[in-house]
C-alpha cells in the first residue's frame, strides 16, 4: 500500500467543479478544500508507486488544475 498526499492549485472560481472531478478519481480516498498556498489536499491510497503516478497524472489532466505537489508516505 502506498499513500500519497497531493496539494493542488486550481483556476480561481473553479473550486466546486474541481472538487467534483477529484471525488470521481479512483484511488483518491479523501479530498479537502483548504485555504492558503493550495486549494485542495487529497489523500491517495493505492497499491504501488506506478498506480500513484497514474492517479496524479489523471489529476493533472483536468483543465481546472494549474499545479500539483505530491508527497509520498512511508511506514516507519
Amino acid at each position: 500500500m502506498v499513500i500519497g498526499v497531493t496539494m493542488i492549485n486550481v483556476l480561481p472560481g473553479h473550486e466546486k467543479e474541481s472538487y467534483d472531478e477529484l471525488r470521481k478519481i479512483e484511488g483518491i480516498k479523501d479530498v479537502y478544500h483548504v485555504f492558503g498556498e493550495y486549494d485542495f489536499v487529497v489523500i491517495i491510497e493505492v497499491k504501488d508507486l506506478t498506480t500513484l503516478n497514474t492517479v496524479v497524472d489523471r489529476i493533472r489532466e483536468s483543465d481546472t488544475v494549474t499545479a500539483t505537489q505530491t508527497i509520498v508516505g512511508a511506514e516507519l
